[in-house]
């Protein structure tokens, strides 16, 4: 190769880096917007006054919202444009983040998290325009970019979640003037407003998809947008190969659909729908969205608990990096079998930390409470053991409400329980960092390369539907699962359809990487 071709090659891929390091900023928000809420919890539960139901609710709206956007979205996508739909994202973003951190009251706070999670969309159209862009041997790298954002939202929320509880506790003039002590959870709420809004100039700046203008016959513009990703001497053959999957125009709606249901498309639709439920069924939304919760769970405390909780934050960047090395190199299913035989081991260990735990209070103990639990009504179970957390919130409840429960169950569990936290830690660390490794990016990378060109957008819309579905159940019924089935059978259940899971993969996964798209669609319809 000339020098001349050398740094046309390494301006091509500049470009392209600069195009997919743009886009998936909408996994960041993501991330941020989405995790900001497991500090948000324990401010908003007793000043609003909600059960678990509430608490779910108010978690998982924007998932509730997801749903919808992740059909709407992506046919949008097909119709008008992966950058225009991109563009409406960052929009509800913004507006979503302002509105909440100004809620009055619980409903409007469930009503400005639902409108930001019709922007959740963005988990799904991200990666579907940069594997859009990316060459083939790039293309695993890049498309996760994505995931290694949404970590790094994750790690943010986690981070500033932390220093603003730790800023709220001081009487610095600052803290007081900004009114982050009497309006913390608002200020975690309202500061994603900001990158979102960073994030919609910047995509004002991107080309649109080439396979998609391909799509839509435009192909002097395709051949354009491939000028500037491609050296000069590849552009008329990725054309070609693009133009070769896409010379069926894309229909209507119903064509579509009955494109999306041949039997050519058992095999990517199962692929598809497995790893898309199982990426939530096994719990990590749980996780994310309550970590600090769970972590009270062990009783170390709020602070500590909003603590460790950065510990999640820096373990999915790290793993998330690695799976993004090793993505392309050591390939898309031994990294989803090894994440996921990880998440089995790390949510069983989760399992029986907790299983071992032991509660009672103690004469002692009780004098570090808060002052407005009433003394003679939990008179009746100190010096009780107990010997799960069922059985104690149940005894702890009938003496002092439910109410008082609610609002004090992290003092009353850190007063009272006898665990191993280290166990609980290294379980649910060893949880997001096999997630990080595989479910995470492994699964965002599949949905954009098993689906044919023409109806890839659909076909994502389809099985990030089912996507939704399982992550809202997860965030909605954890408050739950927790009061009514305890925290060791809330996360066998996960370990349990961990190993479905697991099951399902090594018998239908075949490897993807390494293959154009084009290629990758033909093998999938010849299987």
């Amino acid at each position: 190769m000339t020098h001349a071709a050398d740094a046309a090659s390494r301006d091509a891929a500049r470009r392209t880096i600069v195009l997919a390091t743009i886009v998936a900023l909408g996994g960041f928000l993501f991330g941020l917007d989405a995790s900001v809420i497991s500090g948000v919890i324990g401010f908003i539960t007793p000043e609003f006054g909600l059960n678990e139901w509430q608490i779910g609710l108010v978690v998982g709206a924007p998932t509730l919202a997801g749903i919808a956007s992740s059909v709407g979205s992506g046919l949008l996508s097909d119709y008008v444009g992966r950058k225009k739909v991109l563009i409406a994202l960052a929009a509800l973003y913004t507006l979503s983040s302002a509105a909440a951190a100004i809620a009055p009251n619980y409903e409007t706070l469930v009503a400005a998290r639902f409108i930001g999670g019709f922007a959740f969309a963005s988990l799904g159209i991200a990666p579907m325009y940069i594997a859009e862009i990316a060459p083939a041997e790039r293309r695993g790298l890049l498309v996760s970019f994505n995931q290694f954002n949404i970590m790094i939202g994750f790690s943010a929320a986690y981070f500033a979640n932390y220093f603003l509880l730790h800023a709220s506790q001081g009487d610095a003039q600052w803290v007081q003037a900004l009114g982050i002590d009497r309006y913390t959870w608002r200020w975690m709420l309202g500061i994603g407003a900001l990158p979102a809004a960073i994030w919609l100039v910047l995509l004002l700046g991107i080309p649109e998809s080439p396979r998609w203008l391909a799509v839509k016959g435009r192909l002097a513009e395709a051949r354009a947008v491939l000028a500037r990703i491609r050296v000069a001497s590849q552009v008329d053959a990725a054309l070609e190969e693009i133009r070769s999957t896409t010379s069926e125009a894309a229909g209507s709606l119903a064509s579509r659909l009955r494109q999306l249901f041949k039997p050519a498309m058992k095999l990517p639709l199962a692929i598809g729908l497995i790893i898309g439920i199982a990426q939530q069924v096994t719990g990590i939304n749980a996780v994310y969205f309550y970590a600090p919760s769970i972590f009270e769970q062990t009783g170390v405390g709020t602070n500590a608990a909003f603590a460790q909780a950065i510990l999640i934050g820096i373990i999915n960047i790290i793993f998330t990096v690695i799976a993004m090395v090793l993505i392309d190199r050591l390939g898309r299913k031994p990294l989803l079998l090894l994440g996921l035989a990880g998440v089995i081991v790390s949510t069983s260990l989760c399992s029986y930390g907790f299983n071992q735990a032991r509660y009672q209070l103690t004469t002692e103990s009780v004098a570090s409470l808060p002052a407005d639990i009433d003394r003679e009504r939990l008179a009746a179970v100190v010096n009780v053991e107990y010997a799960n957390d069922l059985a104690f919130r149940e005894a702890v409840g009938n003496a002092i409400g439910q109410t008082a429960l609610r609002k004090h169950e992290a003092q009353l569990i850190q007063a009272s329980v006898h665990i191993n936290p280290h166990l609980v830690l290294a379980g649910i660390l060893g949880f997001v960092a096999s997630f990080a490794l595989s479910l995470g990016p492994v699964m965002w990378v599949l949905f954009s390369e098993i689906f044919p060109n023409r109806i890839r957008g659909i076909a994502m819309a389809f099985v990030g539907f089912f996507n939704s579905i399982a992550s809202f159940a997860v965030q909605f019924l954890f408050p739950w699962e927790l009061t009514n089935l305890g925290n060791a059978w809330t996360f066998s259940i996960y370990a349990i359809l961990g190993a479905v899971s697991l099951i399902l993969m090594a018998w239908l996964l075949p490897e993807t990487r390494g293959r154009t798209l084009e290629q990758l669609e033909a093998d999938f319809a010849a299987r």
